[in-house]
């Protein structure tokens, strides 16, 4: 048996979902999720091979979902947006549906995934530089079992830390899977600069900037941490800070 689970804020797309996949017996819907926190638990708790994915949904979006697991699913993406980069989607993702979507198209996405599934092959995934919206403005991370928004105008500075980012706020530090890159195209260059190859930080958080030896520099940050700059970096702050 394949399990599959339906998350959608929208009971009609979930419902249309559910209609076409009567025509795959082997396939079950072992649940139907509202938002990306209950599709969350459901992936943890089933364990699906596959997951019907929307994007747009309140409270976290479908990206944003999947950054939290550790290790998703199979994902065919149902949308009715087009400006998520849809040409990624077709490279990368398993799939996607725009909605509305006939049942020849809903075919043709979940024969491509079953395929797959019957020949062994892992599961195509989004690449992690894949930037939306959202991201430029806020970022989920986890506290312990619990999830957080966190707005980018709260974040002073950025850390290179092995496989991880330290996301370092005035008061605390999260830890989120992902890359310097990633963010340095995430974030706005117009508030933050990359100023090392492990180190990102917002441009209204440095109070000066300091020699330290011959051709070396360093970063005052408000909080009174030191960052060091590279000599490219300190080129870079110079230009965005009019030096």
């Amino acid at each position: 048996m394949i399990k599959a689970v339906l998350i959608d804020d929208e009971p009609l797309a979930r419902s249309i979902v559910a209609e076409y996949l009567k025509s795959y017996p082997e396939i079950k819907i072992v649940q139907e999720c509202n938002d990306g926190f209950e599709g969350l638990k459901a992936i943890g708790h089933h364990k699906p091979d596959l997951v019907f994915l929307d994007i747009q949904m309140p409270k976290i979006n479908g990206f944003e979902m999947l950054e939290l697991i550790e290790e998703p699913p199979a994902v065919i993406f149902t949308t009715a947006f087009d400006e998520y980069a849809i040409k990624a989607f077709e490279a990368h993702a398993i799939d996607y549906l725009l909605k509305p979507f006939s049942k020849e198209r809903f075919d043709k996405a979940l024969g491509k995934w079953l395929q797959q599934h019957r020949s062994a092959e892992p599961p195509a995934r989004l690449p992690q530089d894949l930037r939306q919206p959202e991201e430029a403005h806020r970022i989920v991370v986890k506290e312990g079992s619990n999830i957080r928004i966190l707005p980018v105008s709260e974040v002073v500075y950025l850390e290179a830390y092995d496989d991880y980012v330290k996301i370092f706020t005035v008061k605390e530090m999260f830890l989120k899977k992902k890359t310097m890159n990633y963010y340095e195209q995430s974030l706005d260059p117009l508030q933050f600069i990359r100023v090392h190859r492990s180190y990102i930080i917002r441009l209204s958080s440095i109070t000066r900037i300091e020699p330290l030896e011959k051709d070396t520099h360093v970063a005052l940050l408000k909080t009174g941490v030191r960052i060091p700059l590279s000599k490219t970096g300190y080129n870079k702050l110079k230009l965005a800070l009019g030096l």
